[in-house]
């Protein structure tokens, strides 16, 4: 094997919430007169900056004042429903079929993470756990990976990551790392397949691609 770490996504790989994802995007669209979208529509517009993504439905700009605003609204309704979600259905098994060692790597902030993580069960699973440490989330993961990476004293050429999102194929290529992509997350899998990266219906399955790169 090439590769021996794996880096995994949280929001809509390891865990399944997709649908609490939508509502809280509502919730933010609700407040400010704006129109609601369902899990299709989200899956096939979503991307990042998420600012462009609420610009695009909005159909107006979203300045840097109205989507702090905007993301405040969003993770409020997140963390009401968030103790009602689940793992994916076969995240548990996914994670013992990787023989090397593995980190998680989150949008969702650092604090609320950590503990999730132990809620989950998953607490001693991965070497390094690491959420955002900002109040406004939105932004690109490159950034976030390449520190991540650092903070392992790993290289791109060292990783894997398993995401559900073109972003995590961009934070991928801009380390240098390989990527396979999830289409049980937020994005809708006719997008992943159009990349041109690997692609898994199952995380067990996105595994198994993960060891022959």
């Amino acid at each position: 094997m090439a590769r021996t770490h794996l880096v995994w996504d949280w929001n809509g790989t390891l865990l399944d919430d997709l649908s609490l994802v939508v509502s809280s995007t509502n919730a933010a669209f609700t407040a400010v007169g704006g129109r609601l979208v369902d899990a299709d529509e989200h899956r096939s517009r979503f991307r990042r900056p998420v600012a462009e993504f609420y610009a695009e439905i909005l159909g107006r700009a979203v300045d840097e004042e109205e989507f702090g605003r905007l993301d405040r609204i969003f993770h409020d309704a997140y963390r009401l429903g968030l103790t009602t979600m689940k793992l994916a259905a076969d995240a548990t098994a996914a994670l013992k079929d990787w023989p090397g060692s593995q980190s998680l790597l989150s949008m969702w902030f650092h604090a609320e993470l950590v503990p999730a993580v132990e809620t989950y069960g998953l607490a001693g699973v991965f070497t390094r756990v690491d959420g955002l440490r900002t109040e406004i989330g939105g932004h690109l993961k490159a950034a976030h990976l390449a520190e991540h990476l650092a903070e392992l004293g790993l290289t791109g050429r060292q990783v894997v990551l398993i995401g559900d999102s073109l972003d995590d194929a961009a934070a991928a290529d801009a380390v240098g790392g390989e990527i396979v992509l999830y289409t049980g997350g937020f994005t809708d899998p006719a997008r992943l397949r159009a990349s041109g990266r690997p692609v898994a219906d199952t995380l067990v399955e996105a595994v198994a691609i993960a060891r022959t790169l």
